[in-house]
């Protein structure tokens, strides 16, 4: 991707995003609706048609959540044969499941027969999956292993064909994909250089892996792309998440009091990948060296963990993780990982999207980890959790911008901040401040061009 340049003047030219000539494009009440959605994505703006028109979100469904690697489940909600966990692939139902083999599947959640879902649980422990109308049985991993009465289908069906819809399933570090595109890249691929944020985002787990711990599902009224833009946008926290602020302590408010630090900064990584890097000495954990003093807040659990033998190495590995990593690591098109807490989203609508934040936090011997998750779920459940100050806030503003959408639908969103002083890194990223807006033009770069691949 080139290096953005400043934004377009006003009379409407914009430069070409892939090279070729200029174009001048101008969006008028009249006009709005007769460009084709992928000419609707521009230099330094977006047309608001994209957040409210039907017709875009029907497109959006087939040409990016079909056609591409979409997270469907960390490996820890998986962990023995039979665990299965119940989610959507666009809006989709499937089911991911791990056999006793190991293997991790994901299928259609949808009989061969009739077309029944096979599974309502969001999530447990099972030999199989049966059909509630007529007991077709699937096993886990969708091979369909009984139907009753079969004597009807003598000479006519082979059930070796029958089996549910299989999506192609992939893993990298314990996040599991899956796509109903067959011939997609390969997801370490599709990741590039996100494998090695992935990565450090693990590191959190301070020597354990990660799990989930818990899960906080709710609706926002507005479209999908509105909380897609979010992740990485810096601009809005001293603005919309001042409450929070005023509740923690100086030290966090400290660290996260990034507006004016020209070292936070946000890189495109490809494929609409970004990361916005608030607090970028806690990006690596694992370069902790020990000069930064633990927060006095934490004395009661370095204290208890003491108590349970826990060597002062590992003390500070699982203390120093409490704040989780300095980013905002945000994967196209559906999830982030987000400072300490994965978060989802489901297009349900072109006005209404479901979100999920999940809890995580070290899998490791419960005389040590138990401590250690109880405080990290209570820092989750203060700015996460639905009495929280984050989501509220976060949610109310996302309903506003879609509030707003339906209103002058030929004037464009804006996504120019910081176009003019966007550089690249040695490792070739475009970046800009932590207040910039690389990550969303990234992110509607990888959606215009899905688009418009036909």
């Amino acid at each position: 991707m080139p290096v953005l340049q400043p934004p377009a003047a006003s009379s409407g030219a914009i430069a070409p995003l892939n090279g070729g000539s200029s174009v001048t494009v101008e969006f008028t009440e009249e006009n709005v609706y007769e460009f084709e959605p992928a000419d609707l994505v521009l230099e330094d703006r977006v047309a608001g048609r994209m957040y409210t028109d039907p017709e875009i979100f029907e497109e959006e469904m087939t040409k990016i959540f079909e056609r591409t690697w979409v997270w469907v489940a960390h490996i820890s909600e998986l962990p023995k044969a039979g665990a299965f966990k119940a989610t959507h692939v666009g809006r989709q139902p499937v089911i991911v499941s791990r056999d006793r083999k190991g293997n991790i599947h994901t299928m259609l959640n949808r009989c061969r027969h009739r077309g029944a879902t096979v599974c309502e649980t969001r999530s447990g422990v099972v030999n199989g999956f049966t059909c509630p109308y007529h007991a077709w049985s699937y096993g886990l991993d969708g091979a369909l292993r009984g139907i009753p009465y079969p004597e009807g289908y003598e000479g006519i069906m082979d059930k070796k064909n029958m089996g549910l819809k299989k999506l192609r399933t992939e893993q990298y570090n314990g996040m599991i994909f899956a796509t109903f595109n067959h011939d997609i890249e390969p997801l370490e691929d599709f990741l590039g250089d996100v494998k090695m944020w992935i990565d450090r985002f693990m590191a959190q787990g301070a020597g354990y892996p990660l799990k989930v711990l818990g899960t906080h599902r709710f609706t926002f009224k507005g479209n999908w792309k509105i909380q897609l833009e979010n992740t990485t946008d810096g601009y809005h926290f001293p603005i919309v998440h001042r409450s929070w602020m005023a509740t923690v302590d100086s030290e966090t408010a400290e660290m996260m009091s990034f507006m004016t630090d020209p070292s936070a900064v946000t890189h495109v990584l490809g494929n609409g990948h970004s990361v916005m890097q608030m607090v970028p000495e806690h990006s690596d954990l694992e370069a902790d060296d020990g000069s930064e003093p633990l927060q006095p807040r934490f004395d009661g659990l370095v204290a208890d963990l003491r108590a349970n033998g826990v060597s002062e190495e590992e003390i500070r590995r699982l203390v120093y993780s409490m704040h989780g990593t300095g980013f905002n690591l945000n994967l196209f098109p559906n999830v982030s990982m987000s400072i300490s807490f994965f978060r989802t989203l489901r297009p349900v609508s072109v006005d209404e999207t479901v979100i999920e934040h999940i809890a995580i936090g070290p899998d490791g011997p419960p005389e040590i980890v138990d401590r250690v998750n109880r405080e990290r779920m209570r820092a989750h459940e203060n700015f996460q959790g639905p009495f929280g100050f984050g989501t509220p806030d976060d949610a109310e503003g996302w309903d506003r911008v879609q509030r707003g959408a339906v209103g002058g639908p030929e004037l464009p969103v804006m996504v120019n901040r910081g176009s003019a002083r966007e550089t690249r890194t040695e490792e070739g990223w475009p970046t800009s401040h932590v207040t910039d807006e690389s990550g969303m033009r990234a992110a509607y770069y990888k959606w215009k061009e899905m688009m418009s691949d036909d």
